[in-house]
């Protein structure tokens, strides 16, 4: 199944994307700030308000004017960008070979033998879906 390209983010410009996919991919510029002072990040208005616009130019966010305040909207899914990214990771480490990527999770013990047995009734299931 082919990936949609979708660009790369920084680590805080995906902290941004994280409160906003939460927020069921919705969210006021107010409730990002209340969100990230939660979190104790202090991060200064202008900051924000760069990462924002870096979203909406990267093309995974737009801007609705709700009169005087605006709502950020993700236009990809968390799902979307998680799939692009682990696309990017295979293609980049493992010339696209995902049994790679499974051998060292495995080798690493990164994956248990619980994971696996998951996986599997997973995989399970979704071949029955099909």
């Amino acid at each position: 199944m082919a990936v949609k390209m979708i660009q790369q983010v920084s680590d805080s410009e995906l902290e941004l994307m994280k409160i906003i996919w939460a927020k069921d991919g919705r969210a006021l510029y107010v409730e990002i700030m209340e969100q990230l002072a939660k979190a104790e990040n202090c991060w200064q208005k202008n900051t924000v308000i760069t990462l924002l616009s870096r979203l909406v130019e990267k093309g995974l966010l737009r801007t609705n004017k709700i009169g005087h305040r605006n709502e950020y909207i993700a236009l990809v899914s968390q799902e979307d960008y998680q799939a692009a990214q682990t696309q990017t990771l295979l293609n980049k480490l493992y010339e696209g070979d995902a049994r790679g990527l499974v051998s060292t999770l495995i080798q690493r013990e990164l994956l248990t033998a619980e994971d696996y047995e998951d996986l599997k009734r997973f995989w399970e299931k979704e071949r029955e879906r099909k």
